[in-house]
């Protein structure tokens, strides 16, 4: 290669080093409080007597912390997120959940979410299984939880929140149930199949709401990305998602799950303290500016009661890129 080519080659190479410096220096990447994982509340609940009277761990993240105590919990030194590990009384017997675990992870810790049967069973007063997936999420839990209707009154989902990311980044890791249809068992009646495997989903949603007179919450969907995943995986470092804005009907990247309406309906507590529904009733503008950030991460995809025991979904280094 000639002096000229070597130079042409040479000043390529820097410029796109350069370039490749610039790109990322344009992009800022802030965790999200305790996005690390490895903070956890250690909760030791003792359940009641006529179920075992065992004392459970009811993990949540939050600055480290241990309480040995019944109560009910709320969130902690700052910490934005609820779990699916909950608190229950119901019919006076106090219970637990527990489908969300600290696992240990090189120096420090990751999430890792379970779908699994949970059952109470006490002669002649109350008879339950239920199908739980582990979940964690921005936002708070009603406890204790008193029964198991509509459970996403009891979730008040969502945070507030005025920026604009342009993606989601975290570390993943995927283990996928070996059955090819999924169980609903909500705990009152008997439990059935569904059609179609479950997966486990990632759901951020930037949402513009309002809330009327009546105390009635509505929203515009300001930016969406939803996630799932389809097969076992080793861990995914670093793992970046686009968050898209606007109507996204048009897009390419566009799939029916992004849709407005989710699932099942999501809740939050209006001016009054009330849990009422978020109605989703249009899509925002790619101009508007958000009121608040949805971001859950699930190891099943179908919603309450629904999904296939032996999923599991690891999450760790939960961070927003702008």
């Amino acid at each position: 290669m000639n002096r000229k080519k070597i130079c042409i080659v040479a000043m390529l190479s820097a410029l796109f080093c350069c370039g490749t410096l610039f790109a990322q220096q344009q992009h800022q990447v802030e965790m999200l409080p305790f996005g690390n994982m490895d903070q956890w509340i250690d909760r030791q609940i003792k359940e009641s007597g006529i179920i075992g009277g065992a004392t459970k761990h009811v993990y949540a993240i939050g600055p480290t912390a241990t309480i040995k105590e019944n109560t009910a919990y709320k969130n902690m030194g700052g910490s934005p997120w609820a779990t699916s590990n909950v608190y229950a009384r119901v019919a006076g017997i106090s219970k637990t959940n527990t489908s969300l675990f600290p696992e240990k992870r090189g120096d420090g810790f990751c999430a890792r979410m379970d779908t699994r049967m949970e059952s109470v069973k006490v002669m002649g007063l109350v008879d339950i299984t239920v199908l739980a997936a582990g979940s964690m999420f921005l936002g708070e839990v009603h406890e204790p939880i008193k029964s198991t209707k509509n459970p996403q009154k009891m979730l008040n989902s969502g945070i507030a929140f005025t920026k604009k990311p342009i993606a989601i980044q975290f570390d993943y890791k995927v283990k996928m149930s070996d059955r090819e249809k999924r169980i609903r068992a909500t705990g009152f009646s008997r439990i059935t199949e569904v059609e179609g495997k479950d997966f486990p989903a990632v759901i951020l949603l930037l949402q513009k709401r309002w809330e009327d007179a009546e105390g009635n919450i509505y929203a515009k969907r300001v930016g969406t990305m939803v996630v799932r995943y389809y097969e076992t995986t080793d861990w995914h470092n670093n793992a970046t998602y686009s968050i898209m804005y606007g109507d996204i009907t048009g897009n390419p990247a566009y799939k029916a799950h992004m849709m407005r309406l989710q699932v099942e309906e999501r809740y939050a507590l209006n001016s009054k303290g009330e849990s009422v529904p978020i109605k989703e009733v249009a899509w925002g503008t790619e101009e508007d500016v958000p009121t608040h950030i949805v971001l859950q991460f699930t190891s099943s995809h179908g919603g309450a009661y629904i999904g296939s025991p032996g999923n599991s979904l690891w999450i760790d280094n939960v961070r927003l890129v702008y």
